[in-house]
């Protein structure tokens, strides 16, 4: 029997990724994150929140706002709520869906390195879907300009660099963390006037 309510909350995420004005917080980039969580489901406690969390995770996103973890989060905990998830089940959900504003999960929490590491997948790309990556993210903030967009993307990419290490799932550290940090660099470079 289905729950009142999971197939309204399943068609509201859809058409929330499926927005025009999403380029690269779309279906497509949930689609990975939700391949990715199954591609690592060996190194998650508990891959169905993990799973519920990548639905969630940018649930909410507008590019004038940088509260779309904690509007996602609180999405999340209503409908979750509404459809019977427990209370502790809820609260992890949300919790995970937090942790993707700083993608720095602490060490032994493996719902929080897989969700992050997923999320974050797209940085260790080959170079034309990393190019095809920065393009949508520049269509996403059309509306700033060059130098606005150049400000912002900098900061995101320095703030990502400072981190001790991008992924923190074991298949993540050695299969991806040199490629990102690579490709992080190299934008990084181009990003200066």
């Amino acid at each position: 029997m289905l729950v009142p309510g999971v197939a309204e909350a399943g068609a509201d995420l859809v058409r929330r990724y499926g927005d025009p004005s999403r380029h690269y917080h779309d279906l497509r980039h949930l689609a990975t994150v939700l391949d990715t969580v199954d591609a690592l489901s060996d190194e998650v406690a508990d891959p169905r929140l993990v799973r519920l969390a990548a639905w969630y995770h940018d649930a909410v996103y507008d590019v004038d706002r940088d509260d779309n973890e904690e509007r996602s989060a609180a999405l999340a905990e209503r409908s979750l709520s509404s459809a019977g998830l427990s209370p502790a089940d809820v609260a992890e959900v949300s919790r995970l869906v937090l942790l993707t504003a700083t993608h720095a999960p602490r060490r032994g929490d493996a719902n929080g390195a897989v969700l992050c590491d997923a999320d974050l997948v797209v940085l260790a790309g080959a170079a034309d879907e990393y190019t095809a990556y920065l393009a949508a993210v520049r269509a996403e903030y059309a509306r700033f300009s060059d130098e606005e967009f150049r400000a912002g993307r900098t900061a995101v990419v320095e703030e990502l660099l400072r981190l001790t290490t991008l992924y923190s799932t074991a298949h993540g550290a050695a299969a991806w963390e040199a490629a990102a940090r690579a490709n992080l660099r190299a934008e990084l470079a181009a990003l200066q006037p």
